[in-house]
């Protein structure tokens, strides 16, 4: 019997790689009649330990333009069909935010993810979200790639 998923979280960053996950949580979501589809965006906390935290000017552009990108896929995500679309804007590690904060608070039974995010310099150092989602996650992980990976 195939799974019918009520809460599907996809977590974007602003890669080609959480565009694919993004895409492909429309179609999970169109094909699970009823579910709640949860687009979510973390800014890391980590990015402004090195910006003057009393640079507010900086910090309001940062939440602006990933409240617009929010924004932007929850009116495609509407416009392909998608009934029940919410988009979440959280400060902190999307290392623990996305696999186990987040779904435990909103009852996730499916977490889609890119591959690889924005930063190939922080997966170096400090290893991918999306292994850390797939290691720590208590519901089903669906870790999309893009053709060039």
């Amino acid at each position: 019997m195939a799974n019918h998923y009520q809460n599907i979280l996809v977590a974007i960053d602003g890669s080609k790689s959480a565009e694919y996950a993004f895409r492909k949580a429309i179609q999970v979501s169109l094909r699970n009649v009823g579910s709640t589809l949860y687009i979510v965006h973390i800014i890391d906390n980590r990015a402004f330990l090195a910006v003057n935290m009393g640079d507010t000017q900086l910090i309001e552009r940062i939440e602006q333009e990933s409240r617009e990108l929010l924004d932007s896929y929850v009116a495609e995500a509407v416009k392909a069909g998608v009934e029940n679309v919410k988009a979440i804007l959280e400060h902190g590690s999307p290392r623990t935010l996305i696999p186990t904060t987040l779904p435990k608070k909103l009852n996730v039974d499916l977490i889609l993810c890119g591959a690889t995010g924005q930063n190939a310099v922080e997966r170096f150092l400090l290893g991918s979200v999306s292994q850390e989602i797939v290691r720590q996650a208590k519901c089903d992980v669906l870790v999309i790639r893009t053709p060039e990976q």
